[in-house]
């Protein structure tokens, strides 16, 4: 059996063993979710264009929106058309490199997200705390230089963390989800193989991560502190900070609950409550953000609603 696994894993592929509860309801299922899918597409895409077009929306803060709805189309495009295409296949495999792939997008994705919404609470401490500072620091090149530092930092670590997997002598080829993620990987290594680095890139990802996290904590903690003191910093506060700092708590929520779901979690638990658990940041998430800003930042909501009416007359 032994010599059997391995053989499999050497043919580089692996069976998503998550799909084996759908069978029974797999076209409701699959329309459900490609209509889900459309509507991601249709309002990610539609808040970037908006951005891009109208130059009144030329600023900072919308530049880093429309870079997190780039965010989400690029992590919902690496889990959502392999994810439809195995709700109408009868072989759930995916081959040993596009399983790496999909691991470095979604992990990638969660993190870039978190680094774009670090960079956010920047632009705002700067707005509202140093506003006489704000254009003279927030140039076209300075601000070029945080939106690649939000997608490059992330890139650059990711692809360590996968290439260190990748070395790993695997003994297993079934995963127990609906797609792949690193450490799901890892736990297929060999009893023999020496997965300590791999450990260790976990946790310096987690300083990193917590890091962030903490940037924004005492950012906000600021912001609010400087906000009590005047009407006008209070009016800033609730038009642009609150649709932000409303989304990062849900996000945040969202990625520490996956994350110790999946280290530490219980795997009694039904096989569908374990993928939707484990999905939670590409099917809630990649909506939160358009919404979220779409119907709070005043701008843009005013220019919804012109476009609206404009094509009511």
């Amino acid at each position: 059996l032994n010599w059997l696994i391995i053989k499999l894993s050497n043919k580089r592929s692996f069976i998503l063993s998550g799909f084996n509860e759908t069978m029974n309801f797999t076209v409701p299922l699959f329309s459900v979710t490609l209509l889900y899918y459309c509507g991601i597409l249709f309002f990610n895409i539609s808040l970037v264009l908006l951005i891009v077009l109208d130059e009144s929306l030329h600023e900072p803060m919308y530049i880093f929106l429309s870079s997190l709805c780039i965010n989400a189309l690029y992590g919902t495009t690496g889990f959502y058309p392999k994810f439809l295409s195995d709700l109408l296949s009868s072989s759930h495999r995916i081959s040993y490199e596009g399983c790496l792939l999909q691991a470095f997008i979604m992990y990638s994705c969660v993190c870039c997200n978190l680094s774009i919404v670090a960079v956010m609470a920047f632009d705002r401490y700067l707005a509202i705390c140093r506003p006489l500072h704000y254009h003279s620091f927030m140039t076209k090149r300075r601000l070029s230089q945080l939106v690649c530092f939000s997608w490059l930092t992330p890139f650059c670590i990711f692809a360590i963390h996968v290439l260190l997997t990748a070395r790993l002598k695997l003994c297993g080829i079934k995963i127990q989800r609906v797609l792949c993620l690193n450490w799901l990987i890892v736990k297929l290594a060999c009893p023999e193989a020496d997965t300590f680095s791999n450990n260790i890139s976990a946790y310096v990802i987690l300083v990193i991560n917590v890091s962030h996290w903490l940037f924004i904590i005492w950012t906000y903690l600021y912001l609010i502190k400087t906000c009590v003191r005047s009407r006008e910093d209070r009016v800033k506060f609730m038009q642009t900070c609150v649709p932000h700092l409303t989304s990062l708590i849900i996000n945040v929520t969202l990625i520490a609950f996956d994350s110790m779901y999946l280290r530490f979690g219980s795997r009694d638990l039904p096989q569908s409550l374990q993928n939707f658990i484990t999905l939670e940041f590409v099917i809630i998430r990649p909506v939160i953000n358009p919404l979220m800003y779409g119907f709070n930042l005043t701008k843009i909501r005013n220019r919804i609603l012109s476009l609206i009416y404009l094509k009511g007359k």
